[in-house]
């Protein structure tokens, strides 16, 4: 099935505790990436994002991880910085070589244990993983622990997941996403129908999220406990600027997959990659990046697994 492992430069490697449950992915770019951030939810976790400013200084990152755990996830990244030094690759400041790692969470610690979070030893296992190797979809690496509809609470909620795509151009150009889907809002599929959202308590259905803030608009949903979090990335060259452009489009692609999107209650973040010498138009990367997005949360839902007592889309829809 393809993958964000189609594009030339990227290897991916995840780790999971499928008990507790959480877990975190790193996509490696060992000779570096050009790299942008958007992050457009109001409740973010994230690291080294502020470095990716078109107006600041370092230019290529060497890994992107993407984590549960909420900011005890932070922690993961640690462990990529050290499995990256022992390789050698980073940012040469003459006295070392600094590995640049950026990284966002979701917040996975209601479902399971909370105490158990990933860790930098889980981070720089899933560095040493990482590879060009096909890898499942659903409950794995920082979709581990995800779930999504919880606009009725977390009981009625959901199992999230991580998904991948890519899109293969004439001429050797691939356009790749990874995302971990974590929503407090429902899932579309790409024609529009309800993968997995919020349960009705007495019925069990599936809801329309919309149409429900619509008849209860003054509902609280749990603050900081959703968050859809991925990268997009090409084997195309851009600029810091063009990439944050990349990432502001590939946006897109939860909005139209996401009801509601980009909220107070979620912590949005996608980060974009260039990794080659391809010339295309960014406003054409931007919009294969969404559409990738688009296929790979579809995907992170359509093969989760249930999970801790929340139900998958297969459980609920016996398929």
């Amino acid at each position: 099935m393809d993958s964000i492992i189609d594009v030339p430069g990227i290897d991916v490697g995840h780790v999971e505790n499928r008990e507790a449950p959480t877990g975190c992915t790193v996509i490696l770019t060992p000779q570096g990436a050009v790299a942008g951030v958007d992050v457009r939810g109001s409740a973010p976790g994230t690291r080294e994002t502020d470095l990716l400013d078109p107006i600041n200084l370092v230019n290529e990152v060497h890994a992107v991880v993407l984590s549960g755990g909420s900011a005890f996830g932070l922690a993961a990244a640690d462990g990529v910085m050290r499995y990256l030094e022992e390789q050698n690759i980073g940012l040469d400041v003459g006295v070392a070589k600094v590995p640049i790692v950026p990284q966002a969470v979701l917040f996975d610690l209601a479902l399971g244990d909370p105490s158990v979070r990933p860790t930098a030893e889980m981070g720089y296992e899933a560095a040493r993983r990482a590879s060009k190797e096909p890898f499942p979809y659903g409950n794995v690496g920082a979709g581990c622990g995800a779930t999504v509809g919880k606009l009725l609470g977390p009981k009625q909620a959901m199992k999230g997941g991580l998904g991948s795509a890519s899109i293969t151009l004439p001429g050797g150009i691939v356009v790749g996403a990874i995302v971990a889907v974590n929503a407090v809002g429902e899932v579309r599929d790409i024609d529009g129908t309800i993968l997995a959202s919020a349960r009705h308590p007495e019925t069990n259905e599936r809801i329309d999220s919309i149409a429900y803030l619509k008849e209860h608009p003054h509902i609280e949903a749990l603050p900081g406990g959703n968050t859809t979090i991925g990268v997009v990335a090409a084997n195309v060259k851009m600029t810091k600027a063009e990439a944050q452009k990349i990432a502001q489009i590939a946006q897109n692609g939860i909005a139209r997959s996401i009801y509601p999107a980009h909220t107070m209650l979620d912590g949005d973040t996608i980060f974009a990659l260039g990794t080659g010498e391809h010339k295309v138009p960014i406003d054409v990367v931007g919009n294969l990046a969404a559409e990738a997005m688009q296929v790979a949360i579809a995907r992170a839902i359509r093969f989760a697994e249930s999970s801790h007592g929340i139900p998958s889309y297969a459980e609920v829809t016996n398929e």
